[in-house]
């Protein structure tokens, strides 16, 4: 388990990450850019180049979201309607009764002990109530660190004189991957179209590989029978076409200007499957920033 990132204290010098891989740091600190209106829009922008908890900062820019989620999420448009709903309808409610909890599942690619988690949690949402907590591999999480975050996603006003309620939590995760996969692979042997997968259809694949998994970390919990995770967010294997999109992304994000036939090069070397039909990329757009200087 890593605890990827805290925007508690921003550093509002800091700037968004460049193209987005599903289920990865990248894709957690883009949401939260976005959702923070972090992106240099507002006043004094020149003079804040320290850690800050600023109205200014914090104010929500559902514009600003939809546009990321739209240019640096590639093939996900489950995951992306699903998280700009949520993160919108929590961030209009003045008074949340809870915490946003949203759990991100998929392929990859797409060291504290618990008080000393518990007194760092408590210490950014005391000098931030606007915070947001993410953390990877949850799946790979001891069933009693996440029993020792649980008070902080449930419905409390406080814990011990502090709110968490506006708080949002992130888990990133690849459990799930595989039957995820399978239902995008079902879908394209029926000849359906990609767009046409909803929620409902993964939910059903989620609840059979997270909830019913003796092996996973969440089944050791009540976070799931608490209903304390306000949404599980399943992301779709990318196919050949996401992976270009990707690599243009990235050279934009290099300073370089976007070629396609670079990135086709690129793209055509990668591992896809099922072997012969070569559909779904196995790493995703995770390798892509390594490997596109080798082709550029």
């Amino acid at each position: 388990m890593r605890l990827t990132w805290s925007l508690a204290l921003l550093l509002c010098s800091s700037t968004m990450s460049g193209a987005i891989e599903p289920i990865s740091t990248g894709i957690a600190m883009g949401i939260a850019a976005a959702v923070t209106g972090f992106l240099a829009r507002y006043q004094n922008v020149l003079y804040y180049f320290q850690e800050c908890c600023r109205p200014e900062w914090m104010s929500y820019n559902k514009t600003g979201l939809e546009e990321d989620l739209r240019t640096k999420l590639f093939g996900q448009h489950v995951a992306a309607r699903v998280i700009l709903k949520a993160v919108t309808g929590f961030m209009n409610n003045k008074n949340p009764r809870k915490p946003l909890v949203l759990s991100l599942h998929g392929w990859t690619g797409t060291g504290k002990n618990y008080s000393q988690l518990q007194q760092w949690i408590k210490g950014n949402v005391t000098n931030c109530p606007r915070s947001m907590f993410i953390f990877d591999e949850m799946d790979k999480m001891h069933p009693g660190l996440i029993d020792s975050i649980k008070p902080y996603l449930d419905f409390y006003d406080n814990l011990d004189g502090v709110s968490y309620r506006q708080a949002i939590f992130i888990f990133l995760s690849n459990a799930g991957g595989e039957n995820i996969v399978q239902v995008a692979l079902d879908f394209w042997t029926a000849g359906r179209e990609r767009e046409e997968i909803e929620l409902k259809h993964l939910e059903t694949a989620l609840s059979l590989s997270v909830f019913n998994n003796k092996n996973s970390g969440f089944w050791h919990t009540s976070l799931i029978d608490k209903n304390l995770v306000d949404f599980f967010v399943p992301f779709l294997p990318l196919e050949y076409k996401h992976v270009v999109q990707c690599g243009l992304a990235e050279m934009a994000a290099k300073g370089l200007t976007p070629d396609e036939e670079v990135v086709d090069r690129m793209a055509r070397d990668l591992s896809f499957f099922p072997k012969e039909e070569r559909v779904f990329s196995r790493q995703g757009c995770k390798i892509i920033s390594s490997r596109l200087d080798f082709y550029i």
